[in-house]
């Protein structure tokens, strides 16, 4: 199970089930929420209805996808540009600390910057979520001066 083995490809719609399940696992793991799985499920097969909603990588073995990332899109008027959010981050628990998210990122970073009109990668991480942040850290990822404040009408 060598991560040189992981291809980096954007996600198919025949991997809804693989990206349902692990974003239900990553929304029980980082917040203790449990996803209503039939509305996820259609959310996720939202992204591949319309290209301007997002675009989900995976990370993929001859065993099958060990690892996924949405990317949403922010327009920054002050860029005039686009900012690409990373989002639904999840590595298989047999798959972490092996350098799958660092595959991931460094595929997604490199479409970033070969993209015309993309000012840069955002993304937010839970507070406590110190292993997360140490990650991002090591990707040379930093905290941002901005919080997120929100309100949500779907709980």
């Amino acid at each position: 199970m060598a991560v040189e083995d992981i291809a980096i490809r954007p996600a198919r719609p025949e991997d809804v089930e693989t990206l349902t399940r692990f974003s239900a696992a990553m929304a029980w793991e980082t917040e203790q929420r449990t996803l209503d799985r039939g509305r996820l499920r259609q959310g996720t097969l939202a992204v591949f209805e319309r290209a301007d909603r997002g675009m989900f990588y995976v990370a993929e073995h001859a065993s099958g996808v060990v690892g996924q990332c949405l990317i949403t899109y922010e327009w920054s008027d002050w860029r005039n540009a686009q900012f690409w959010w990373i989002q639904s981050v999840y590595v298989d628990p047999q798959w972490r600390r092996r350098g799958v998210y660092r595959r991931l990122h460094e595929a997604i970073k490199q479409r970033a910057q070969a993209t015309p009109g993309v000012c840069g990668i955002r993304l937010y991480v839970e507070q406590s979520n110190s292993l997360a942040q140490s990650v991002y850290a090591a990707m040379d990822l930093h905290r941002a001066k901005y919080q997120i404040w929100e309100v949500d009408f779907v709980l």
